[in-house]
């Protein structure tokens, strides 16, 4: 886990240091072209801000993110195998969930739905 969780934070902080200076803009296909954001937008900014020590921003960009990140650093020490005996009509309503609570969080983040 060590290895895996200290891997991530050096990728994770190279890239925000090439993206601080090489920013490519939006990189959201369905956010570039429409300006409406997907249920993943911000998981980018998600990486970019861990890396920059931002972890405030980092939760604010996309908590869904930030906790499934979480969630998949530690599985491995053995708590995620409760994933692994849902049904899979569970795992689904788990993930289409996630990714709903994602995409309002996005649509209120971007000012699509009131506050």
């Amino acid at each position: 886990m060590f290895l895996r969780g200290g891997g991530a934070a050096v990728v994770a902080v190279l890239a925000a240091e090439v993206h601080r200076t090489h920013d490519p803009g939006v990189l959201c296909p369905l956010r570039r072209f429409t300006g409406i954001p997907c249920p993943g937008c911000g998981s980018t900014t998600v990486f970019m801000e861990l890396g920059a020590g931002h972890v405030g921003a980092a939760i604010a960009a996309n908590p869904v993110t930030v906790l499934v990140g979480l969630c998949l650093l530690f599985a491995p020490l053995g708590g995620g195998g409760w994933w692994w005996r849902l049904p899979a009509r569970k795992k689904n309503i788990v993930i289409f969930s996630a990714a709903a609570v994602s995409w309002l969080w996005q649509l209120h983040r971007y000012g699509f739905l009131p506050s």
